[in-house]
């Protein structure tokens, strides 16, 4: 009888999932493509048109904090007759219908409709006028939706698979955590200030973990950081040749804006760093944030160096490591109301 009710639960289960057809099919369907590309569903007219220019004005301008010219996404233009399911399943899906017949123009932002994890916006318009119009209004918005996909779905693979020295080091001795890809080997450690690396024969993938006291409303501008950060730098984190080192690069205006992270008030930096006595550099992305029960503001600076390679990719592979810091102590910081900690972030 046993044998019986297991057979009966597996014809059950067989049903349900034939009833399901396609829809159960594309569930489970992985995304495809290359990070950072984007299929645009659009007519050959508008293409050429101005849709088609305010399009790539937005989403294929140049990454900030580079050292070369890079898009934001790599634009594939496909005409609506020639979406099928090989363009489908593509991580990023915008879709565009300007026709007059359309009932009801609008924007739509909607997860995972064709694979897992996609993200996808629909852009429905009576003319290209109106068109423009819509996306004009929405820019910002696209953008933040399609950047943040990208980020989060980097943090995703991080936390099925993490460096456990890495972790367990920052958790028992730094009070927070942080989820880096195996092979991350640590390079220097002193009380308050860690130094982890991945090494390939093409690239280098750094993080650096710092804490200072939050003794100053300016603790967090440029003008207070940088000196901070270069001198730790100078001191423990050494180029390949004698009297060589890490720093800031100057030269360009460091890029620093307020953000919240975790619920914590925080600043993300970018900009280019640089081997001084040597000729190394690339991009830097670094997270400050406060950690306003111990009175402190922790840093993770992370940075590439790709000779001769596109560096986009890979910069935001650092930045979805260091967005997984979090602090052990979280649950104090959220009792205090860190709304009355005036900052200043000017200069």
């Amino acid at each position: 009888m046993r044998r019986i009710n297991h057979l009966i639960i597996l014809l059950l289960l067989a049903s349900v999932f034939a009833g399901c057809g396609d829809d159960a099919t594309q569930m489970y369907t992985n995304i495809t493509g290359k990070a950072g590309e984007m299929v645009v569903v659009i007519s050959d007219d508008s293409w050429e048109g101005a849709p088609g220019t305010l399009i790539k004005e937005t989403l294929a301008q140049p990454h900030v904090g580079l050292p070369q010219e890079e898009p934001l996404f790599d634009l594939i233009d496909v005409p609506h007759a020639a979406f099928k399911k090989i363009f489908r399943t593509t991580r990023n899906v915008l879709q565009t219908q300007i026709s007059s017949n359309v009932d009801e123009s609008g924007i739509a932002f909607t997860d995972d409709v064709w694979a897992y994890p996609q993200a996808t916006v629909q852009i429905r318009a009576k003319t290209p006028e109106e068109f423009v119009k819509i996306f004009e209004s929405n820019k910002d918005k696209i953008l933040s939706y399609f950047i943040l996909a990208e980020k989060e779905r980097n943090t995703m693979n991080y936390k099925k698979v993490y460096e456990k020295a890495v972790y367990n080091t920052l958790d028992q001795e730094f009070g927070v955590t942080m989820k880096v890809p195996p092979g991350f080997r640590i390079m220097e450690k002193k009380k308050d200030f860690l130094w982890v690396q991945f090494d390939s024969p093409e690239i280098t993938q750094g993080i650096v973990v710092y804490s200072y006291p939050y003794v100053s409303d300016s603790a967090f501008t440029v003008d207070y950081q940088l000196p901070i950060r270069d001198s730790l730098l100078k001191k423990y984190v050494p180029g390949p040749t004698d009297g060589s080192y890490m720093s800031t690069e100057k030269r360009l205006e460091q890029i620093n804006n307020v953000i919240k992270h975790n619920g914590n008030y925080a600043t993300e930096m970018r900009g280019l760093w640089r081997v001084e006595n040597d000729f190394m550099g690339g991009p830097y992305v670094a997270l400050s944030e406060l950690d306003v029960s111990n009175q402190r503001v922790i840093n993770a600076f992370g940075f590439v160096y790709a000779p001769s390679k596109d560096k986009r990719n890979l910069i935001r592979q650092v930045e979805a490591m260091i967005y997984s810091l979090k602090q052990n102590n979280q649950a104090d910081n959220d009792k205090l109301n860190q709304q009355d900690v005036e900052i200043q972030v000017e200069g």
